[in-house]
Parts: C-alpha cells; structure tokens; sequence
C-alpha cells in the first residue's frame, strides 16, 4: 500500500493532510453521498472487489489522517501508523461485524495502529510527565477544545499544543475525549489501570488548557 497519508517529517503543525480535514470535527463521518455505503465498499472488498477499499479509504482519508496526527504529534509517525492501520484494516476486513459504523471500526484500527508504534517507541525513549501538569485543573476545557476551532488557523495552534503533550497523555485523550471511548474500555487499549487514564486525561487536558491559554479570546 502507497503512503498515501500526508508528507513525511515534521511535527504536528499547519493544517491537518491529506486534503484539509474539517478542522470543527476532525471525526465526524464523511457523507459518502450517492454511491455504496461503506458497509457495502467492505463487503465488496471482502468479496474480491479490487476497488472496493481503495475507494473507502479515500472517502474517509482526511479524517483517519487527522486521527492519526493527534495521537502521535508528528506527521512522519503519524504517516507511518495511518498505513500500519490501513493495511491492517484491509487484511481484517472479513472481521467486521456490523455493530458499529465503519468510521468508528476504522477510527479505532488507526487509533491502535497509533498507540502499538508509541509503544515501540517507548522502547527507544522515555518520555517524562511534564513538571507542571498537575497545576491549574481549573482551566481544563469541558470538551476537546477541537472541536471549537473556526479556522485552519486556529486548528494549527491546537495541533501545535497538541504536539507537545507526551504520548501517553495524548493518547488517552484521543481515546477519551476524541473518540469517546469509556475509561473502562480506555484502559484496556492502554494496557493500564482506569485511574491512570483518568490521571493522565486530568493532567493532558491542564497541559493542553495551559498551552493554549494564550489564544482563548480566538477560541
């Protein structure tokens, strides 16, 4: 499979690629329009249809990408776990059941394919929970504050801040806050206790509050 997702190197700024996501809700399902429905582009590609996942991965390509980008806050890796998470789609196709949409199916394969490279990652390096993190609880935002971005201006900003949370910390606020993924279900994907979740959301949300405290008369 060709790297499709977005340009090598660099890290997590601008606006999001392949083809500028909505920056309001980078998740929000695409309308297919006229056309199959993505269950039947899976279930043709399942049945041999050579197209059939090609076309479903480019109908929904901004928004897989801007998935992959939040989590791991750099494009290169997020290039790289986009492709993991599509070849491992294509291959796992014949699995999907049908009791969720095939965004959330796909969402939540990019989201893994993200956090198995953190991991691998994590074996190179260690990544310290920043000093200041547990301080101004207050400032925490109700909701992701992604989804309150008006322009490709101010998703730049928040992707920048974004970038600078750890891993562990982004990851869970993908899971939690973008993907509204239960702590319980949460800590599962992330190998650790439900109250670490919650602690590193708690200690994400401030960071990224406090990152981007500077701008919040543009929010």
């Amino acid at each position: 499979m060709s790297r499709a997702a977005g340009p090598a190197g660099g890290s997590a700024q601008g606006e999001d690629e392949p083809g500028r996501a909505d920056p309001e809700d980078p998740l929000e399902a695409a309308d297919p329009g006229p056309g199959p429905s993505d269950a039947d582009l899976l279930a043709a590609h399942v049945a041999g249809d050579p197209d059939a996942f090609g076309t479903l991965f480019l109908r929904h390509r901004d928004r897989l990408w801007a998935v992959a980008v939040r989590t791991m806050g750099d494009r290169e890796e997020a290039a790289d776990a986009l492709q993991e998470a599509m070849i491992s789609a294509s291959r796992r196709a014949g699995t999907f059941r049908g009791d969720a949409a095939v965004t959330s199916w796909l969402h939540r394969i990019v989201v893994n394919s993200c956090l198995d490279l953190i991991r691998r990652n994590r074996v190179r390096r260690t990544e310290p929970l920043h000093p200041g993190a547990d301080r101004d609880l207050a400032l925490i935002a109700a909701e992701d504050p992604t989804r309150r971005i008006e322009s490709a201006e101010l998703a730049a900003i928040v992707e920048q801040a974004l970038s600078r949370l750890n891993a562990d910390q982004r990851a869970a606020l993908v899971l939690v806050d973008m993907e509204q993924m239960p702590v319980a279900e949460a800590a599962v994907e992330l190998g650790v206790p439900r109250g670490t979740v919650k602690s590193r959301c708690a200690r994400g949300r401030a960071r990224l509050a406090e990152l981007l405290a500077p701008f919040r008369d543009s929010f």
